[in-house]
């Protein structure tokens, strides 16, 4: 009869023990961390233009997101998303950086209302606050999607003077569209960090031809 020593089979228990908490601790990461990498919320630009006209350079665009499901359950249980919209023009400069000769912000803030089940969008050149301030301009949609269509839509956004295209140089646009984290609440903002789903960014580098055209 084969004998089995006590250290033979305390080691055969530990690595037992070992293997079975890899494998659950490899569960946990495949059911969280693993999830939260795959959730990227993707963002496009379709239809961009720059336009220039007598009054100025003018920004037109769609965007193509959809929320992720824990972005949409915070707005339902009334926690303000704030979104901005930034565009720069730049100059050429072959010696050193381009130089910024312009630049513009849309800051949006998507509310919902739960007396009146109605979602409230607001929009202003300046950063709003947990309850909007400076000048803004504010409308009411009686859908999420609807709200969501203004919010995805950029039409004939001046971004610059006609005086600030220097004639004969080279000028391009840098254009950025996020989802401002930094507004959230502070366990909101704890809890989004790293995750990927509220990551919503896109940006695009366009160059601005001599007619500005697209």
């Amino acid at each position: 009869m084969a004998r089995v020593s006590m250290t033979d089979f305390f080691t055969h228990c530990w690595k037992s023990a070992r293997l079975s908490l890899l494998a659950l601790l490899g569960g946990l990461w495949l059911a969280t961390v693993a999830p939260a990498a795959r959730a990227q919320t993707a963002a496009e630009l379709s239809d961009f233009r720059l336009e220039r006209a007598e009054g100025g350079l003018y920004l037109s665009a769609s965007l193509r997101f959809e929320l992720a499901p824990a972005i949409e359950d915070a707005l339902t249980k009334g926690v303000a998303m704030h979104f901005v919209a930034e565009a720069e023009l730049l100059r050429d400069r072959w010696y050193w950086y381009d130089r910024k000769v312009a630049s513009a912000a849309r800051y949006m803030r998507l509310a919902y209302q739960p007396l009146t089940r109605r979602w409230r969008l607001s929009s202003s050149p300046e950063p709003m606050g947990a309850v909007g301030q400076g000048v803004s301009f504010t409308q009411y949609y009686d859908s999420l999607s609807e709200a969501l269509a203004a919010v995805r839509r950029i039409s004939r956004w001046k971004i610059a003077e006609a005086s600030e295209i220097e004639v004969d140089a080279r000028h391009s646009v840098e254009f950025r569209f996020r989802l401002d984290v930094s507004q959230l609440p502070r366990p909101f903002q704890i809890g989004a960090a790293g995750q990927g789903e509220w990551n919503l960014s896109v940006s695009r580098n366009q160059r601005l031809g001599a007619e500005g055209g697209k």
